[in-house]
C-alpha cells in the first residue's frame, strides 16, 4: 500500500516499486506506472492501485480417484499481474484518496478464479486414475494445471499471467491412508521380528559361549587354586627353613657381638685403669713441684723482703745521720704521737710541761731520739 500524507487540503502519495499506480482527473489520466510521487486534490482525484509482485497462493481441495477413493491435493499457484492497466479497468483496484486505504478486495476475486480454474483439470485427471497411480505420479497433476492455467483466456481478460504450478502432496483419507500401510508396515515387521529372531538366535549363541567360558574359568581357576595350594606349602616350608637360619645366624652373631662387647670392655677398663694412675702420678708430681717451687718462692720472697728493709733501715739511719738536730727532734715527737694511744682531749699543765722538758733533755743535757742520743 501507498503511503499518502496529509498537507492542509492537499495529499502526497508515495508508491513503491512493486506497485502500480493511477491518477485519474476529471476523467483523464494524469499519472500512472510504479515507483510515483506526487500531490493531489482529494476531492477531484480518483486513485487506483494495483500491486505487480509475484504471489503465492496456496489450494488444498479434495478429489475422487477413477476406484472411488477420496483423496486430498495440496498445491501452490505463483501469479502476478502482468498487465496492470487492463487488471485496473477489469476489477476494483480503487483506494481511498483521503487515507490509501483499498475500497474493495481484488486479490481475493483472483485467488478465487485461480482456486477454480486449478482444481478443475486436476480433479478430471485423478477421476480417470487409480489411487496407487494417483499418489505415485503427481507430475501428470502438475503438468495439467500447469496447461489449463497457461491457456486460461479468463485469466488474460483481467491481466493475470501464472508465472508455476506447484503439486506438493496428494495424500488419501486417514483410515485408506494407515490401510495402504498396513502391507508395508507389516513387511517391516516381518523384518523387525526376523531381526529380533536372528537377534535372540545369536544371543543363545553368545549365552552358549559365556557358560563354556565360564566352566573353563572355573575349570583353570580350580587348577590356579590347586597350584596356589602347593606353591602356599613349599612357601611355608622355605619360610621355616630361612627363619631357623636366620635364628641361628642371630645367635652366632649375639654370641660374637658378646664376645667382642666383654673383651672391648675389658680392655677399656685397663685403659682407664693405666690413664687413672698415669692422671694420679703427674698430679702427685705436679703438686710435689707446685710446692717445691711455691717454697723456692717464698724463701726467696721473704729473703728479698729481709734485704729491702735491711737497705730501707740502712738508708733511713744514713738519713737520720744527715739532719740537723731539730729536725731530728721533730721525727721523734711524731714517732711518739704514732705510738700513743687515741687522745680524745688533753689538757697541758706547768707539771706536765716540765716534766716532758725534763725527760727530753735528760739528766746529761743530750737530746734522746728514736735512733739513740745525739750531742747537742
Amino acid at each position: 500500500m501507498a503511503d499518502v500524507t496529509r498537507r492542509l487540503f492537499l495529499r502526497h502519495l508515495r508508491g513503491t516499486p512493486t506497485n502500480w499506480v493511477r491518477l485519474h482527473v476529471a476523467g483523464r489520466v494524469r499519472r500512472e506506472g510504479t515507483g510515483q510521487s506526487f500531490w493531489y486534490r482529494p476531492l477531484t482525484a480518483v486513485l487506483s492501485e494495483v500491486p505487480v509482485d509475484d504471489r503465492e497462493l496456496p489450494l488444498l481441495f479434495h478429489a475422487r480417484t477413477g476406484d472411488f477413493a477420496d483423496i486430498t491435493v495440496q498445491a501452490t499457484v505463483t501469479y502476478r499481474v502482468a498487465d496492470p492497466a487492463l487488471a485496473a479497468a477489469r476489477l476494483d483496484f480503487s483506494v481511498d484518496p483521503r487515507t490509501g486505504r483499498a475500497r474493495s478486495r481484488p486479490l481475493d476475486q483472483v485467488a478465487t478464479l485461480l482456486a477454480e480454474l486449478a482444481q478443475q483439470p486436476a480433479l478430471d485427471l485423478l477421476a480417470r486414475v487409480p489411487l496407487a497411480e494417483a499418489l505415485t505420479t503427481m507430475a501428470p497433476v502438475r503438468e495439467a494445471v500447469s496447461a489449463a492455467l497457461g491457456t486460461e483466456p479468463r485469466l488474460a481478460d483481467i491481466g493475470v499471467a501464472v508465472v508455476s504450478a506447484r503439486v506438493v502432496a496428494v495424500r488419501p483419507e486417514p483410515e485408506l491412508e494407515r490401510a495402504l500401510q498396513t502391507p508395508t508396515r507389516e513387511a517391516v515387521q516381518v523384518e523387525a521380528d526376523r531381526a529380533t529372531y536372528a537377534r535372540r538366535a545369536q544371543a543363545v549363541e553368545q549365552e552358549r559361549g559365556i557358560a563354556e567360558n565360564e566352566l573353563q574359568n572355573k575349570i583353570e581357576l580350580a587348577r590356579r587354586e590347586q597350584q596356589l595350594v602347593e606353591q602356599h606349602g613349599a612357601n611355608a616350608r622355605r619360610r621355616a627353613e630361612l627363619d631357623a637360619a636366620a635364628e641361628l645366624a642371630g645367635a652366632h652373631g649375639k654370641a660374637e657381638r658378646e664376645q667382642v662387647a666383654n673383651t672391648a670392655a675389658a680392655e677399656r677398663a685397663r685403659v682407664l685403669a693405666t690413664a687413672e694412675a698415669e692422671k694420679e702420678r703427674l698430679l702427685a708430681a705436679g703438686a710435689a713441684d707446685k710446692e717445691r717451687t711455691l717454697a723456692l718462692a717464698k724463701a726467696e720472697t721473704v729473703r728479698a723482703v729481709g734485704a729491702a728493709e735491711a737497705e730501707a733501715e740502712a738508708a733511713k739511719l744514713a738519713t737520720y745521720a744527715e739532719l740537723p738536730p731539730a729536725v731530728l727532734q721533730a721525727l721523734t715527737v711524731r714517732e711518739l704521737a704514732g705510738q700513743l694511744p687515741p687522745i680524745g682531749q688533753l689538757t697541758v699543765t706547768p707539771d706536765l710541761l716540765a716534766d716532758l722538758l725534763g725527760r727530753l733533755t735528760g739528766p746529761t743535757g743530750t737530746l734522746t731520739g728514736p735512733t739513740g742520743a745525739v750531742d747537742r
